[in-house]
């Protein structure tokens, strides 16, 4: 790379939504390249051999969300990817010796649910059947860029009239859309605006599920189950086909880098230029339209078309200047909320856990999928309340999860690799504490805690990695820590996503857009944001 390169566009960031963006840009004929900062590719969906023979996915683990259809106009297939499928998806363990498996087999989730309440047998289909014929709906709409409901000021963003006529079609699209719920329109917009609590509450009686089931809702946010909001996750439990079938999450055969490295060769198919450790000072500005970028070994590379894949306070707080952007927009950019309370332990195992209610020779279905540890609501709800008063939780919620039970490739033969997701884990301690001084004494608070289900786990660990929310922040980028890029709470979705009247991907600077999860629809390893992300820049050029 010399120290004058021209392109049509350049792309920050070298994770999935990144990737996703310079390949569509790249097949519309643009002269496009990358820069990552950090030396492999994927942002948090990637894997690093931390230890001889260990691949491990560092911070996402599993895959559900990714579009089918960005898989296909990709050929993702084809360039190596393979989603191992999970069979049964999750398994929560008790300590009175009882356990809970669920899965695709409605008949046999009928079967375990009995087991707690023959009430919840009955019902649990009808709350699935539910949750898919929202998705069925929700998820389309997702995936579309953001419409814009809302009379902006012209101070705050000039719009013209064929792009409010746009807006109002799509408006009215969604409006046909959620028309076709029927009956199921209440409970769909409790779904999308609601507290996740009391939804399982009346539905569910037995502890155990509603707590399986809660999980989902709160992993990846600092918030409550209590929390309006918090509903809207559920409904990943039965979104996205990357899977094989709606709902069905996945592991990446070797790891989840390899989802970046067959990105990565599409993209270098399509002449995409990639640059690992090639961190950006600045994004350079001219009378308010985008030329180019600055590195911080002080190369020039210059193109109109700036598209960022990282969070929005990196974006428009560290790589553009403080004059170049309106006051009312950086001050709407600095009241995102980044409240992050996640924690991630990576473990190297010498083998399986044997978790004391369901003993196994070898693989068994308990180690396939998902492993909540959380046995109630109010577990969760007592883990949350320790974090708000800015403590680790005395007794997190751990989301565990063993790729090598179906993934025999990323573990020396006979080992195995433990991903274990730790709720609550403030980014702001109390008291004046630092992550960095206590995060290995709470990583082994969490693994006493697994301790207690599965005995040998202790003992069978030979190494590990805790990546602390200041870890997140510093290894990945991720401002607070929070993995989604910034909340996914109500209002700082659709078209409030990163701020208000801003969710086109664009930016009040010419030639600066937003590609990654800080943009619409938010965090997750779907791609969209990415793919929108493209659609929007070759509309404008």
């Amino acid at each position: 790379m010399s120290g004058f390169d021209r392109y049509d566009a350049i792309v920050i960031g070298g994770g999935h939504n990144g990737l996703v963006t310079a390949a569509y840009l790249a097949r519309a004929g643009k002269k496009v390249c990358v820069l990552e900062r950090r030396h492999v590719l994927g942002g948090c969906a990637n894997t690093e051999e931390l230890w001889p023979g260990y691949k491990v996915s560092t911070a996402a683990y599993v895959v559900s969300l990714l579009e089918t259809q960005i898989m296909a106009d990709l050929r993702l297939a084809e360039n190596g990817l393979k989603i191992l499928r999970r069979n049964p998806s999750s398994f929560t363990p008790l300590l009175d010796g009882r356990s809970l498996t669920l899965g695709p087999d409605m008949a046999s989730n009928q079967l375990e649910i009995a087991q707690f309440s023959k009430a919840d047998a009955e019902e649990y289909p009808r709350y699935c059947q539910q949750l898919e014929r929202i998705a069925q709906v929700v998820e389309p709409i997702m995936q579309q860029p953001a419409s814009n409901p809302l009379p902006l000021p012209t101070g705050w963003r000039s719009r013209s009239l064929t792009a409010k006529v746009k807006d109002s079609a799509r408006l009215w699209g969604m409006y046909q859309a959620l028309g076709e719920l029927g009956e199921d329109l209440p409970d769909a917009m409790d779904l999308l605006t609601g507290a996740a609590r009391p939804i399982l509450e009346n539905r569910f009686e037995s502890e155990v599920l509603r707590a399986t089931l809660g999980t989902d809702a709160i992993i990846g946010s600092f918030q409550s189950l209590s929390a309006p909001g918090s509903a809207y996750v559920l409904l990943h439990h039965v979104m996205g086909k990357a899977g094989g079938e709606r709902g069905v999450w996945g592991y990446v055969q070797g790891g989840m880098g390899a989802l970046a490295n067959a990105l990565a060769s599409v993209c270098q198919s399509l002449s995409v230029d990639i640059y690992r450790e090639s961190e950006v000072r600045r994004i350079l500005v001219e009378d308010g339209n985008v030329v180019g970028v600055t590195l911080e070994d002080g190369r020039l590379i210059e193109a109109p078309v700036v598209a960022s894949s990282v969070d929005a306070n990196l974006t428009f707080n560290q790589f553009v200047r403080a004059d170049a952007l309106p006051e009312k927009f950086v001050r709407a950019v600095n009241r995102i909320d980044y409240s992050s309370a996640s924690m991630k332990i990576n473990l190297a195992l010498s083998e399986l856990p044997q978790f004391t209610c369901k003993k196994s020779e070898g693989v068994g279905p308990q180690h396939h999928g998902t492993i909540h540890i959380s046995p109630t609501i109010g577990y969760v709800e007592r883990a949350y309340a320790d974090a708000v008063a800015g403590w680790p939780s005395t007794e997190p919620v751990l989301e565990i999860t063993i790729p090598t039970s179906v993934d025999s490739s990323i573990a020396p033969e006979g080992k195995h690799l433990m991903n274990i997701f730790v709720q609550f884990a403030p980014y702001r301690l109390a008291e004046g504490k630092h992550w960095d001084d206590i995060k290995e004494d709470f990583a082994d608070r969490c693994i006493q805690l697994l301790g207690r289900y599965a005995p040998n786990v202790p003992e069978s660990i030979e190494h590990r990695q805790v990546l602390s929310p200041l870890d997140l922040e510093r290894e990945f980028g991720l401002t607070g820590g929070n993995i989604m890029q910034g909340a996914m709470s109500p209002n700082q979705l659709f078209f409030n996503r990163p701020v208000t009247g801003w969710a086109d991907h664009r930016t009040p600077l010419t030639g600066l857009y937003l590609c990654g999860a800080a943009s619409h629809p938010g965090g997750g390893v779907m791609g969209t944001c990415g793919r929108n992300a493209a659609a929007a820049i070759l509309k404008d050029n």
